[in-house]
């Protein structure tokens, strides 16, 4: 008798997406070499731009290597969409914070 075994070998599967891991490994060079990019122009971190990079960042690795997590709303906050997203919005926060009044 043949019976399939229901766990984790049933979770929806994915290949490696190239994109989102090279995205969230540009990322966490660019951050442990200039961490400096994340400060606003007086020098303090500007907290709302790390945490939307760092984001990005999760969700880039998360896809980039092929998991997909089963529950639909950890699948989209760990999507390519949600890295893209992450990073842009880290860039509008520090285009706003940087640019002259």
């Amino acid at each position: 008798m043949n019976t399939k075994l229901a766990g984790p070998a049933a979770a929806p599967t994915g290949g490696i997406r190239l994109l989102p891991l090279l995205a969230a490994i540009a990322i966490m060079l660019g951050i442990t070499a200039w961490p400096a990019a994340l400060s606003g122009p007086q020098g303090g971190a500007n907290h709302w731009a790390a945490m939307a990079l760092f984001w990005a960042m999760s969700a880039g690795f998360v896809r980039g290597v092929g998991f997909m997590p089963r529950h639909r709303a950890w699948r989209l906050m760990f999507s390519g969409g949600a890295c893209l997203l992450g990073i842009a919005l880290a860039a509008v926060r520090m285009a706003l914070l940087n640019s002259p009044q």
